[in-house]
């Protein structure tokens, strides 16, 4: 004779299953968490913040013979 199965143990574990999957598929499809995003942002705004620090502005030259009557 075969082995006896719990037919409800046997649903509970295939459900189970499937959201494990689609759990993957969601952390794959949205990937991060709340504080690599905002690590990231930080990063990215210190580099910017870094950047303009170091910009040199140039006045526009003006020439009296550039100007439109």
């Amino acid at each position: 004779m075969g082995d006896l199965v719990n037919l409800r143990r046997v649903r509970k574990d295939k459900a189970r299953q499937t959201r494990e999957v689609e759990a993957a598929a969601n952390r794959l499809l949205h990937g991060r968490t709340r504080a690599e995003r905002e690590k990231t942002a930080n990063e990215r705004q210190r580099a910017e913040a870094h950047l303009d620090a170091h910009h040199l502005l140039k006045e526009p030259e003006k020439n009296a013979g550039d100007s439109v009557d």
